[in-house]
């Protein structure tokens, strides 16, 4: 079993850096909360922490303290960058070798390929969250929030998923994850326009649902789980048509 702790920059009273309409400390946890549903619904052998679920403070110390008393494998700051660049770059402790520099270019490279971001290079820090994990650890900055053109494109759900998807692809080649086999996935819509996928990716949020946007055959699909077993998906898919959506269920 592989333990990933994932770490949301910033909470609650530290908003981090803003710009453009958004806070860094929410996009942070988008990110994450993505990440957590891609790496528990759609691989074996992987558990995960993360070390806040909304928007609440919690200090350096003890997010750092959290992962280390639960005996984490790798620990993954994700943040968004402010200062009027542009681009994903990633940062790990200065003077760290293997394995720690090779999950970076695992992770460092997948996010580039999925977000098209622009490639700031891989870096090194003397940030509380590298230095005093006692695992592995790496920072990752996802864009600027001060910058127009990477605003916009973290306010949609789908480049979030990118983004989160980008990770759990660096992570399953740094560990050697395996994909489950069979799931069956809840999906809520269909659309040729990525904007009412958006739309309805953000209902389904506002509603409790982890929702991501996927582009697929052509279509913007909405799917809010991923399952191995069968009557997970249903209960999913039930719970989803209480709350108003026409779901059903896909395997593949």
């Amino acid at each position: 079993m592989v333990k990933i702790f994932i770490d949301p920059g910033h909470g609650g009273t530290d908003s981090g850096a803003t710009g453009n309409g958004l806070q860094e400390k929410a996009v942070t946890l988008e990110i994450a909360l993505a990440l957590r549903t891609i790496l528990t619904n759609e691989y074996e052998g992987v558990s995960v922490t993360m070390s806040r679920t909304s928007d609440k403070t919690v200090s350096l110390t003890e997010r750092t303290d959290a992962a280390n008393s639960w005996g984490a494998d790798y620990f993954l700051s994700i943040h968004i960058n402010s200062g009027g660049g542009t681009g994903f770059e990633s940062y790990i402790y200065p003077g760290v070798g293997a394995p720690t520099s090779t999950y970076q270019s695992a992770v460092h490279t997948q996010v580039i390929q999925a977000s098209g971001f622009n490639d700031r290079g891989k870096k090194t820090a003397n940030f509380h969250v590298l230095r005093e994990t006692s695992m592995p650890a790496i920072l990752t900055e996802n864009g600027f929030v001060d910058t127009s053109a990477d605003a916009n494109k973290l306010k949609t759900a789908s480049f979030i998923e990118s983004l989160a998807r980008g990770h759990a692809k660096g992570l399953e080649q740094a560990f050697g994850l395996k994909k489950k086999a069979d799931l069956y996935k809840v999906q809520i819509g269909a659309f040729k326009v990525k904007a009412n996928a958006d739309a309805l990716a953000a209902d389904a949020e506002s509603k409790g649902f982890d929702a991501i946007v996927l582009p697929k055959g052509g279509l913007f699909k909405v799917q809010i789980g991923a399952f191995s077993s069968r009557d997970y998906a249903e209960a999913l898919a039930a719970r989803a048509e209480k709350a108003g959506f026409d779901a059903f269920i896909m395997q593949d």
